[in-house]
């Protein structure tokens, strides 16, 4: 037998098997086909932007639609040249280019200004229309403001405004501030009281120079002559006014010797006599 521990051989290692895969070719195909499409459809959409543009540029520089006939709503207050300034309204503008939203919106921050509308009248006319507000009194809050006849407070006076209005006393800027909803409330009433007073034939509203609002207790007239205090409380005015009317004569020739009159009842009227 052989002795294999003194024998010089020597084993060589062996590298382990390896298997060669074979890789198959990138199909970049699979893969450009969808960007392809995207960068097409951008491509279309961007051409289509374009032509639109060029559109709108090319029947924009036409003359055929520049503003030549503008139709102006006659006012009291404003001007036909006024509300063109205002609105930035002038012959010769790209009439497709013009936003009448900013117009209507420019208009109407002007006090006076109740409601605007306008409106484009191919292929070369624009009409404004201009509502404004009435006056229907003066409110004493600090500064004098007109109250309209649906009794939003709306302008400070200015110099040269008209004080010919029956004045309304008792508001204020707080009130109008913490309570809103509440002095809204009690300046429509004021309304309906003015337009109530504007109908009647025996106390009308010439005859009256003051109207005083009370939270607590409601509405006070005074009188254009004498100042004498007519206590009308909050509600049931026509009632109140039509059984004044019966005696209403009477008492104006005893004026002087009467200090109020309280026409807060269902059923009868106080005269108190100093």
């Amino acid at each position: 037998m052989r002795d294999l521990s003194s024998s010089t051989y020597q084993r060589k290692k062996v590298a382990a098997n390896r298997v060669k895969v074979q890789r198959k070719p990138l199909n970049l195909k699979k893969y450009l086909r969808p960007l392809g499409k995207i960068m097409l459809g951008l491509a279309a959409v961007t051409l289509v932007s374009g032509l639109l543009f060029a559109g709108y540029r090319s029947l924009s520089s036409l003359t055929y639609f520049r503003l030549k006939n503008i139709e102006v709503s006659a006012s009291k207050r404003l001007t036909r040249e006024e509300i063109m300034a205002t609105a930035g309204v002038e012959p010769g503008r790209d009439l497709l280019g013009m936003n009448l939203k900013k117009m209507g919106e420019q208009l109407a921050l002007n006090p006076w200004v109740e409601t605007v509308r306008i409106r484009r009248y191919y292929p070369d006319g624009l009409s404004i229309s201009v509502t404004e507000r009435e006056p229907l009194a003066v409110v004493n809050m600090g500064y004098f403001y007109y109250l309209d006849k649906k009794g939003t407070v709306f302008k400070v006076l200015n110099q040269g405004d008209r004080l010919d209005y029956p004045v309304v006393t008792g508001f204020s800027e707080e009130d109008l501030t913490s309570d809103p909803a509440g002095m809204k409330e009690a300046l429509k009433t004021t309304c309906e009281l003015l337009t109530l007073l504007r109908e009647k034939c025996a106390f009308i509203l010439t005859d009256v120079s003051e109207i005083h609002y009370d939270k607590g207790y409601g509405f006070t007239l005074f009188t254009a002559s004498g100042a004498l205090p007519v206590k009308i409380g909050a509600g049931d005015f026509s009632a109140k006014f039509s059984r004044l009317a019966r005696i209403y004569q009477n008492l104006k020739a005893q004026q002087q010797t009467i200090q109020y009159i309280d026409l807060d009842y269902n059923d009868k009227i106080i005269v108190k006599k100093s």
